[in-house]
């Protein structure tokens, strides 16, 4: 997957301030801190709610509604964000549509021991899991 399309999650380059096109530049995105602009535009990306995303995120839902636009997250909290672009991105990749991606982001799964790959989002161990899973369905492997 091309780091740029994780940019594209987030808003854009006006929101993210560059382009992402290297790992060193995902740190420097993490360690600058995300803005809330950008965790928007990937909420929207998803079509999950603030509450929602809130319930993914090592914050509160009052917290996260406390930030403005071009609030930065911290660094904790940004990693997490940036990941979970990842997976939007990485998914639209692999089922070639938004709305496919979607629909199987809040199907149980056989293969995530009944889960929805959404629920197992909450931290780095799920988005790897479910990273490792998109990576099967790409080559054909759905057990």
């Amino acid at each position: 997957m091309a780091l740029s399309k994780i940019t594209d999650v987030l808003g854009g380059e006006k929101v993210v301030g560059k382009r992402i096109r290297t790992n060193m530049d995902l740190l420097d995105l993490s360690s600058k801190g995300v803005t809330k602009d950008a965790l928007l535009n990937l909420s929207e990306n998803l079509s999950l709610s603030m509450k929602q995303m809130a319930q993914l995120l090592p914050v509160t839902e009052r917290t996260l509604q406390r930030y403005k636009k071009k609030d930065h997250f911290n660094p904790s909290v940004s990693e997490h964000i940036i990941q979970l672009a990842e997976v939007a991105a990485r998914g639209v990749e692999v089922f070639g549509d938004r709305e496919k991606f979607k629909k199987w982001l809040n199907h149980p799964s056989v293969a995530l021991s009944g889960k929805t790959p959404l629920s197992l989002l909450k931290n780095r161990f799920g988005v790897q899991l479910i990273l490792d899973e998109l990576g099967r369905i790409e080559h054909g492997v759905y057990a």
